[in-house]
């Protein structure tokens, strides 16, 4: 456990903190928060980071709880494994998943802690982790599709002192960088996640330069006491005591050949706490994708759900996390034991989403979601002097607002790297990046549509992907219908054309190929009868759904795109006569089925079923 060192010794006190000194500190804290974001993006290297925005920022209080972030993060867990004293100055690195109980989830991210002192007392905790495009390993970018151990993935960064009491460690750091394969770029990102800290440090040390330590950390307390009380009476208020709720989804593959693999989680209140179960969840993948799964991210991910529907002005944080049990049994999917290999993660942070959704939405069926663009599907093209790490975009379901967007990112704050910057620093071009009709699954609220992204290679060198729903459907609710599942197949320069896994690395390509990265779809949400024929026919016109895929919604036009009125009517009254009654979740057909006709539908052999470890 590490030991902290403060020189002094009076504790912090408690005082009370006024409603505007509280909305002053709230707000102060929620641009601090995004002032790391920028001081990133315009420092690093990497397109991941400086394009993408794949990093996650906290700001915690002197226990290591998230006050304001985008990914809770357990700084506790971390501050229990490390062995050593932490000082003034002092800047932790890991990269380690074991290493801090899944705080991080794979050795491309890596996460720097600092603590933030003032007047010789730790007043907080500045974090910060971003992903690495590469950290070296057997493949470029670091995500072998076939690693059985963690030690295929490259570099793995024990806990330790990357800054001593202000001085960087060189020489950790010269070993780390001679790991991988661009270490400028993880030099330069490394640089932007410090001062990113050290900005979030400085802004902490302002506020309390204001209005007084104790006045700082009293309005800490007063914001975590307030997602607890706000938590509570949502708890009360939702979910009946003595009650269980539990739902089911899949991931399709672990990239070996074996799936699917089925998630559990359940949900059960016992007077004001919920407990969160994974029990029933598939043993640990052979593959890389297990998602070892911290207790407080668990945590996180309900609350993110919960509050945000409830009030989404409030600044979410771990205040609440006292009422949430959390039980993952050991040598699952959730929980791997060491060194299972790890790289692959992505599908079961965003599936996470989809099972907290279809779990919390049975008990109010109006803010239900359908599944939706559950993952953060890997792109990656690597050669002579050059190496790319991208993030793809899908579908978002549909939702009791509205249609879900189409070619959208899971996280809402990604974006997309730009076409031209792809272009100019990448021997590549982008022949189209455009939805693919039909692809949502219809709806009262059409699902989005997923994207073709068509990538024509300049040079040669090899390819990676990492995705899913290959295999399953992005289910619908409320009547709405399954999304369309997605697919990755090359048009080689001599006419041949081949089908790709979801999950595969180390693919040649030369110049001349074309890569179809063509991500799936998100759910309908609602009866698609009751959708406006009028809107339908305007989607028909704009490419979003094809004049065959209007007949889902039992709407039938004109060679000009405008609505039949009277074939629409008998077209909608022979379906709504002839059809089953529309089910709150529509999964798609039964697995079995499935799985027999893989082959046939997908170009690819079914998997294996999963087998321990």
């Amino acid at each position: 456990m590490a030991q902290l060192i403060q020189t002094a010794t009076t504790p912090l006190g408690r005082v009370d903190v006024d409603p505007v000194t509280l909305d002053i500190i709230e707000n102060a804290l929620r641009n601090a928060r995004h002032e790391m974001d920028e001081v990133l993006f315009r420092t690093a290297l990497s397109p991941g980071i400086r394009e993408q925005h794949d990093e996650f920022p906290l700001i915690g209080d002197p226990e290591g709880r998230m006050v304001v972030g985008q990914f809770g993060l357990s700084i506790p867990a971390l501050l229990d494994r490390f062995e050593g004293t932490v000082e003034e100055g002092d800047v932790l690195l890991t990269s380690d998943p074991y290493a801090c109980d899944g705080a991080i989830s794979h050795a491309n991210d890596w996460l720097v802690v600092m603590p933030i002192y003032v007047d010789g007392r730790i007043v907080g905790w500045a974090s910060m982790f971003g992903h690495m495009s590469d950290v070296g390993g057997k493949t470029a970018c670091s995500m072998p599709a076939d690693a059985r151990t963690i030690f295929e993935e490259g570099v793995v960064i024990p806990p330790f002192k990357l800054y001593a009491k202000g001085v960087l460690n060189e020489d950790a750091l010269r070993i780390i960088l001679n790991q991988v394969r661009r270490p400028d770029w993880n030099r330069a990102d490394l640089n932007g996640i410090v001062a990113a800290c050290r900005t979030a440090s400085r802004r902490i040390q302002e506020l309390c330069a204001r209005f007084g330590a104790d006045t700082y950390t009293s309005a800490l307390e007063a914001l975590l006491q307030r997602n607890h009380d706000a938590m509570k009476i949502l708890l009360a208020t939702l979910f009946e005591d003595g009650e269980t709720l539990t739902f089911t989804d899949y991931i399709c593959d672990d990239g070996v050949g074996h799936g699917p693999y089925e998630l559990v989680l359940s949900l059960t209140r016992t007077g004001d706490k919920v407990l969160l179960d994974f029990t029933g969840s598939a043993p640990q993948a052979q593959g890389p994708i297990n998602y070892y799964l911290n207790e407080n991210l668990v945590r996180m991910f309900f609350g993110i759900y919960l509050i945000t529907v409830a009030d989404p002005q409030i600044l979410w944080n771990d205040g609440f996390y006292p009422l949430v049990d959390v039980h993952i049994p050991d040598k699952t999917f959730w929980k791997p034991e060491y060194p299972a290999a790890l790289n692959a993660r992505n599908h079961g942070v965003g599936r996470i989403f989809d099972l907290f959704g279809g779990l919390l939405g049975q008990k109010t069926p109006d803010l239900l979601n359908a599944a939706g663009f559950s993952s953060s599907p890997h792109f990656m093209y690597a050669g002579e002097g050059f190496q790319l790490y991208s993030i793809g975009f899908g579908g978002i379901p549909g939702r009791p607002i509205g249609d879900g967007p189409d070619g959208h990112s899971l996280w809402p704050s990604f974006t997309n790297i730009p076409c031209e910057f792809l272009e100019s620093y990448y021997p590549l071009r982008i022949e189209r990046w455009e939805t693919v009709a039909d692809t949502g699954g219809a709806g009262l609220h059409r699902g989005g549509n997923g994207v073709d992204v068509s990538y024509r290679f300049l040079a040669p060198g090899t390819i990676a992907i990492h995705d899913d729903r290959w295999l399953t459907y992005p289910w619908g609710v409320n009547g709405g219908a399954p999304g369309a599942r997605g697919r990755k197949w090359i048009e080689r320069s001599d006419g041949r054309v081949e089908t790709l896994p979801s999950k595969i690395h180390d693919v040649p390509v030369a110049p001349g190929d074309v890569l179809h990265f063509v991500t799936w779809g998100g759910g309908g949400w609602g009866d698609p009868l009751r959708r406006d024929p009028a809107l339908v026919a305007l989607e028909v016109r704009r490419g979003l759904v094809s004049g065959e895929g209007a007949r889902h919604y039992g709407v039938v036009c004109t060679a000009e795109g405008a609505v039949d009125e009277e074939a629409t009517a008998g077209l909608r009254e022979e379906l709504e006569r002839t059809r089953p009654e529309p089910a709150v979740f529509d999964m798609g057909p039964p697995l079995a089925e499935i799985l027999a006709r893989c082959e046939e539908e997908t170009g690819l052999p079914a998997p294996l079923p999963p087998v321990s470890r």
